[in-house]
């Protein structure tokens, strides 16, 4: 241990004081031991460090700061260098703003797109992901503050997701929901990684002991801090036996006592805490010693510009028809949609920014060079429809040459704690532009959303420029792209397909009540639709550009492929060259295609350059469910290069040496994972590929409810009580909708209706104790007068003893 000494100077309790929070944003101190409390900020892209409210989790208005492109954004850049640089950036005002942990990235991954926090995640791909999420750490931690990457792990939907028993079989766990995690780890090399609500085969994600202790810090050899997500721990001790330090936020000291009484009981060895408490000195003593040198106010102006040099290379181009993009000199241009006067810019929830600038199209068109002749706002954000705006509109396009469409998402369909209904842009949206098709057909879209669309109008556009979620200078970086000023060299980092009844999860997602089963095993995303060979809108690693490439001469080594690259067209540009590696051999169910490489390249026109993109310890890898470790198949693999994931230009083949494992599995028994038809997977072959029995998808209706089960369940309450109270957040939900409080209406969601009863203790900072919980279940369960009297004894022993300190 490396604070050994100052340990051993510590009281028992005032080790176990260190395991949680001081408030809801700062750790604990102690001041004559010269521990100082550090600072958390909520910041995958930008730091959402809260002006007001500090001791309350809300979501209060946060200093300004750069709010920079989302992760979603970024990943379509394919730029390790891009993305290391914005790490940078936020590590340079996480500094000036006095925060010691910046909580992100989010390296989750896109398994179905209805995920409502897809904004925030890279990629559907875990080799993408965890290079991006990598890059960040970085660039964050260059500035000696620590990042911390987050949800550890398989959270990968956000209604129930703080009580939802995620189950997934070792090798999808293994290849595809933790490597990105452990490219953060071992590449990255994040000082803090923050544990998921949901558990993970049965149990909690912070007390499941194979996923922190044998994976993460046993076969990674993580060394750093783990934090629990806010509320998410349900057993504390539990919590420190799996190596997970600190708990956050905090419970006013209730838990620091059950750490103690553990140890003087003899459940929980005092050697554990010690090293709990060292790695937790080393996150605090090492993000403090970088606050101790001097440092300056960020530059806004300057972080705002790369803001916007960021935006413009995530931007992608998905439709060009007739070459209609760059816009022609003297072309006039109706800018039609409520999203070009107000900028839809980043995601909602804990990853809120507030900007330090905020650039809108209206406000940026006289610099662009493109001759706006006005604006109409089209349709209402929220989908209430309104002809008199679709007339107006139609007007004004019909004296142009060219319309500009501003459509999308609005901010309260995508955001934490729920999941999106569908994947179709708002039925408003759609009216309007069939109305504009009819008196003008020139229409290009710019879409603005953090996640996978469906597209049915497509064919109504002939340009389709998608900025994603671009930060507060991504309308101004639209902008350039759509003048020409910019080449866009943005590839989607996820799959867009024709409908969501398509997508590999549809039949398994979400987990509605229990649990949630991952039967369509390692077949997401693109590694579904190339195998099963079912056709997409955009396919994974797409996009267009102003220029052209032409891929040539490939050479293949046992330690990487080169090839040439050459730009045949008239402007300069980026390219994004993928490397694919398939397996021959039929003897290991596998997906069609892997990526395992990228290259972002920048070739003047007619120029050729040689590109090497190296193979890694990932590249021929599978995980083996007999051997319990990862293993090479030996056989004959093709190595493809390719613009996308269906856009494979030059092929070779390789010979790679096995390492003997023996065959995990019986074919005969996992035929949907053999053919890749994964959509409908019955219990039977599932439990074959888990190798054990799936356990129960409904909650027990009988069993009186206790601290892990949620609001939503109080609907089958014994008491009367219980019954009332979800009735009173489902109504309050409904009315806060009904009168346009949308936002609002949405934090009951997240913050209440899916919590586990739990978290009326763990998340109130001390108001409420778990013995006053208790007496709230009695109530809930139908003893409604022994629990409330239980209930207001043990508030009068809070208040008693807050007189007598």
């Amino acid at each position: 241990m490396k604070h050994k000494e100052l340990i051993a100077k510590m009281t028992l309790e005032e080790k176990a004081s260190l395991m949680s929070g001081k408030d809801f944003w700062q750790s604990q101190n102690i001041v004559h031991l010269g521990i100082n409390s550090i600072y958390f900020a909520d910041g995958p892209h930008g730091i959402r460090k809260q002006a007001a409210g500090a001791d309350k989790l809300g979501l209060n208005i946060g200093h300004p700061a750069t709010c920079f492109p989302t992760a979603a954004t970024v990943a379509n850049s394919w730029n390790t260098e891009l993305g290391e640089k914005v790490g940078e950036y936020l590590g340079e005002e996480a500094l000036a703003q006095g925060v010691n942990v910046l909580l992100g990235p989010g390296v989750n991954m896109k398994r179905n797109p209805l995920c409502g926090r897809n904004f925030e995640y890279f990629s559907e791909d875990p080799y993408l992901a965890g290079k991006m999420a990598a890059s960040y750490i970085r660039g964050i931690q260059s500035y000696g503050i620590s990042a911390c990457v987050k949800h550890f792990a398989v959270n990968n939907q956000e209604g129930r997701r703080m009580s939802i028993d995620a189950v997934v079989d070792e090798r999808t766990l293994r290849e595809i929901y933790l490597t990105a995690f452990e490219i953060a780890v071992k590449e990255g090399k994040t000082k803090a990684v923050m544990s998921s609500y949901n558990k993970l085969n049965g149990t909690y994600a912070n007390e499941n002991k194979h996923l922190m202790l044998d994976i993460l810090r046993g076969e990674w050899g993580y060394n750093g801090t783990v934090i629990t997500d806010w509320g998410g721990s349900n057993d504390r001790i539990a919590g420190l036996l799996a190596g997970n330090e600190l708990e956050m936020p905090t419970t006013a000291g209730e838990t620091d006592r059950e750490i103690v009484e553990a140890i003087r009981e003899g459940k929980l060895e005092e050697t554990v805490l010690d090293q709990c408490v060292d790695r937790l000195l080393e996150l605090v003593f090492t993000t403090e010693a970088a606050h101790k040198k001097p440092h300056e106010e960020f530059h806004v102006e300057r972080h705002h510009r790369v803001s916007q040099k960021v935006a413009e290379e995530s931007i992608v181009l998905l439709k060009n028809e007739g070459n209609i993009l760059p816009l022609k000199y003297g072309k006039k241009v109706a800018v039609i949609g409520d999203f070009a006067k107000d900028a839809r810019y980043q995601g909602a929830g804990s990853s809120l920014v507030n900007p330090t600038i905020l650039d809108h199209t209206m406000d940026c068109f006289e610099e662009s060079g493109i001759d706006s002749i006005g604006f109409e706002q089209g349709f209402e954000r929220y989908g209430k429809r309104n002809k008199d705006k679709v007339q107006k509109a139609c007007d004004l396009a019909k004296k142009a040459d060219v319309t500009l469409l501003y459509i999308g998402l609005d901010e309260v369909t995508e955001a934490e704690g729920l999941d999106r209904n569908n994947m179709k842009i708002p039925d408003n949206q759609i009216e309007l532009l069939d109305a504009l098709y009819e008196v003008n057909p020139n229409i290009i879209a710019i879409l603005s959303c953090g996640s996978a669309v469906e597209m049915p109008w497509i064919n109504k556009v002939r340009g389709l420029v998608h900025g994603y979620l671009g930060g507060q200078a991504g309308a101004r970086a639209i902008l350039r792209v759509l003048s020409g000023d910019v080449n866009p060299s943005g590839k989607l980092a996820e799959t867009y397909p024709l409908r969501y009844e398509d997508t590999p999860s549809y039949h398994y997602f979400p987990g509605d009540e229990a649990s949630v089963e991952y039967r369509e095993g390692p077949f997401i995303g693109y590694r579904y639709y190339d195998t099963a060979d079912v056709n997409v809108l955009f396919p994974f690693g797409y996009g267009l550009s102003y220029t052209t490439f032409v891929y040539s001469n490939i050479q293949v080594t046992d330690n990487q492929v080169s090839f040439e690259l050459t730009n045949t067209g008239n402007v300069a540009g980026m390219e994004v060259a993928q490397l694919y590696v398939s397996c021959q051999s039929k003897e290991i169910f596998r997906p069609n295609k892997e990526l395992k490489g990228f290259k972002k390249v920048f070739i003047n026109a007619g120029e050729t350059k040689v590109v090497t993109i190296p193979f890694d310890d990932k590249t021929f890898r599978y995980y083996n469910r007999k051997t319990n470790q990862w293993e090479i198949e030996g056989a004959n693999y093709t190595i493809m290069i390719g613009a996308s994931s269906t856009d494979i230009r030059l092929e070779d083949t390789l010979y790679v040496n096995g390492t003997d494992a023996p065959l995990p599995y019986e074919q005969n028994e996992l035929l949907s994972y053999y053919s890749g038809n994964i959509k409908n997977v019955q219990v039977n072959e599932f439990e074959s590929l888990l190798g054990r029995k799936v356990p129960p998808s409904k909650w027990d209706r009988n069993k009186p409810l206790g601290y892990t089960d949620t609001i939503e369940q109080c609907q089958y309450a014994k008491g009367i009580f219980g019954r009332l109270l979800f009735h009173s957040v489902v109504f309050a939900y409904w009315y806060l909708k009904k009168i346009g409080k949308r936002s609002k209406a949405n934090l009951i969601m997240m913050s209440i209706f899916h919590l586990p009863l739990r978290g009326i203790a763990r998340m109130t900072g001390g108001i409420v104790n778990m013995p006053m919980l208790d007496g709230i279940i009695m109530m809930i369960n139908g003893r409604f007068f022994k629990g409330l009297g239980h209930f207001l004894k043990e508030r009068r022993k809070i208040e008693k003893a807050k007189k007598t300190k």
